[in-house]
Formats: C-alpha cells, sequence, structure tokens
C-alpha cells in the first residue's frame, strides 16, 4: 500500500481497537451484573452495552448483524434472570403470605 493508505489504516486501527475494547468491557460488565448483580443494575448494564454495540456497528467496527445478534443474546438473557427472579418472588409470596 501507500504511504497515506498505510498511515489511514494505522489511524483507523487505533481507532477500532479502543472501541472494539471498551465494547468487550461493556459486554462482560453487562453478563457479570446479570449473574451476581441487582436487577435494576443489570437492565442499566445491559442498555449501556446495546448503546456500545449500536455505536460501534455504526462507526463500522463490528457488523450490524453482529452487533444485532449479541444484542439479541443479551436481552435474552435478561429475560431469563426477570423471570427467574419473578418465579421466586412468585412462590415466595405463595408460601409466606404477607
Amino acid at each position: 500500500p501507500s504511504e497515506r493508505s498505510a498511515r489511514v489504516t494505522l489511524r483507523r486501527s487505533l481507532r477500532n481497537r479502543s472501541v472494539r475494547r471498551s465494547l468487550r468491557t461493556s459486554r462482560t460488565n453487562a453478563q457479570r451484573t446479570l449473574v451476581n448483580g441487582t436487577l435494576e443494575e443489570a437492565q442499566l448494564a445491559v442498555k449501556k452495552t446495546i448503546t456500545d454495540l449500536d455505536i460501534a456497528a455504526r462507526k463500522g467496527v463490528i457488523h450490524r448483524n453482529k452487533a444485532s445478534r449479541t444484542k439479541s443474546r443479551l436481552a435474552k438473557k435478561l429475560n431469563a434472570v426477570v423471570l427467574d427472579r419473578l418465579n421466586y418472588q412468585l412462590q415466595f409470596d405463595v408460601h409466606h403470605p404477607r
């Protein structure tokens, strides 16, 4: 490649690396919060990760289908956690009425 295209490639790869790294961190935090955190924390973490995925897809760092697939998987996990906690609450309420 020409010197100019080599400079452009270097600039883009540095930017993409930082966006990918923050995306990976965001996704990991969301997954950890789904397992260990409260429901509100999990919802906020997933919402932030979805925003980060949209930004990365818009910038062309990741493919839009990959962003969509990852968002779908995160939403499924969040919904499973919500249902699990609701079932636990209902089970507790049935056995111990107020």
